[in-house]
């Protein structure tokens, strides 16, 4: 087992104590909860008659149903606005801090929570919400769970958990101009299977996370549950106490000081032990495109879709049913491939530094008369911040749609939907069937500036050809 590592620090800093299950109750820093999964979970408090143990450690927003373009309440869908009506209850009920639409706080769960600094290293941290392991970017350990377990934590502050164990991912070197973090976690699913992870915390190591600013961190650690894992970290370093250093909940003055020192005292130990090394070149990866219907189902965007017969036995009968759903042609070049739809925003790519890279691309460009284009900020900060630096006129101006924060057509609990099997170049994070609100369209994963370069020429292209 591992030893040293600091999701080993962090976690027995948290045990409570080992129930009969031999599952360690493990306390919860910080609850994050959203309109979709928290009805139930506090509708069995009120069935038990039980309080909210501990309402400061919980934060509440409302990201996954509301619409982009009409924000109006009530809102259009009668069941999003049943939705919204039972968070804002339940949060008033308990005495639960909430951003609601229009706070200037508001946005998708894991983008409000690190730049509000609620995230910190050193944290256990859990949400109702898969991608939860986001918040491991900044060395806490971050986990999704389900809605009875939301309960559990709301009643207890704890959660029953199996430990893990850890898989060091070290990757070395630079990247390429035009490869971006989100080719990084591609290419580490690709390499490493959708299922690789299970059963582990993948620890990201090396000179390329190295260099990586926090938001590209928290890209790559998103979709660690992607890959299986159940939760992804980076090591705290100097550029995580300067992204956090001022922030609304970051520590100040004296206490800051006591903070770094402690930060930098549960990072994982030179020596430490791991369950397994994985090491990866940061040359090997390049721009990357799913073509099939999972994260695992990627290829370079200047690579053929694999034929059945060169894919490993274990992965033929999920490719056999990637080719029929997404009727593309095995063998056949990736790039070229007709898109309809351009969506760039979620809590894997909708950061101000997303939109940054985006806008690069997108400055004195054209969107191609045969797409649909939009952009959705992460959170009301992103906005504000992104329209101060004139990048809202940079993507309307190219002919983009720029929108209010949201999850969006991440998952399509929403008006942002495909209709019939429209193809989207999507900076979001998964690619199932129906994932995108059409049980016939077909979601194709990508960095923001792919996704912007596929805008513009109507089809998956090289960015690097629009770098150039």
């Amino acid at each position: 087992m591992s030893k040293g590592t600091l999701f080993d620090k962090v976690w027995d800093l948290h045990t409570v104590g080992i129930l009969p299950s031999g599952q360690t109750q493990l306390f919860i820093g910080l609850h994050l909860i959203h309109e979709v999964t928290s009805p139930q979970a506090f509708g069995m408090l009120r069935e038990r008659g039980l309080k909210v143990l501990f309402p400061e450690r919980t934060v509440a927003t409302v990201d996954h149903i509301v619409p982009t373009e009409n924000q109006a309440r009530p809102f259009v869908d009668s069941l999003a606005e049943e939705m919204i009506q039972a968070l804002e209850k339940n949060a008033q009920d308990y005495g639960i801090r909430f951003y609601n639409i229009g706070s200037g706080n508001q946005g998708i769960v894991h983008v409000i929570a690190p730049e509000q600094g609620l995230t910190a290293p050193g944290m256990t941290i859990a949400c109702g919400d898969s991608h939860t392991s986001t918040h491991g970017a900044f060395g806490a350990i971050a986990f999704g769970i389900g809605t009875s377990q939301v309960r559990d934590v709301l009643a207890s502050q704890t959660l029953a958990l199996s430990k893990l164990k850890v898989r060091k991912i070290e990757v070395n070197g630079d990247l390429a101009p035009g490869v971006y973090a989100k080719d990084v976690i591609l290419h580490i699913i690709r390499k490493l299977g959708v299922k690789a992870g299970v059963g582990y915390a993948y620890e990201y190591a090396g000179s390329t996370f190295s260099a990586m600013n926090m938001e590209e961190r928290m890209t790559v650690c998103n979709m660690s549950i992607e890959g299986g894992a159940r939760c992804g970290y980076i090591n705290p370093d100097d550029i995580t106490f300067e992204y956090l250093k001022g922030r609304d909940f970051s520590p100040k003055g004296e206490d800051w000081d006591r903070a770094v020192t402690w930060w930098k005292s549960i990072a994982s130990d030179s020596d430490a032990i791991y369950d397994d090394v994985v090491t990866i070149e940061a040359s090997e990866i390049a721009p990357t495109v799913t073509w099939g219907i999972t994260p695992g189902q990627g290829i370079a965007v200047n690579e053929n879709i694999p034929t059945l017969e060169s894919l490993p036995d274990s992965e033929k009968a999920i490719a056999s049913e990637a080719y029929e759903y997404m009727k593309l042609n095995p063998g056949k070049p990736i790039q070229g491939t007709k898109v309809d739809v351009c969506f760039i925003g979620s809590c894997t790519n909708g950061r101000i530094s997303d939109l940054r890279e985006a806008a690069l691309i997108a400055k004195g460009q054209t969107v191609s008369n045969t797409v649909k284009a939009f952009i959705v900020p992460g959170s009301e900060r992103v906005k504000q911040e992104a329209e101060a630096e004139g990048l809202d006129k940079i993507f309307l101006e190219a002919g983009f749609q720029w929108r209010e924060p949201g999850c969006s057509m991440c998952l399509a609990m929403n008006p942002d939907k495909l209709q019939g099997s429209q193809i989207s170049a999507s900076s979001s994070n998964r690619n199932f069937k129906g994932r995108q609100g059409s049980s016939t369209g077909r979601t194709l994963l990508m960095s923001p500036a792919m996704v912007v370069a596929a805008a513009i020429k109507g089809e998956v292209c090289d960015v690097r050809e629009l770098l150039n």
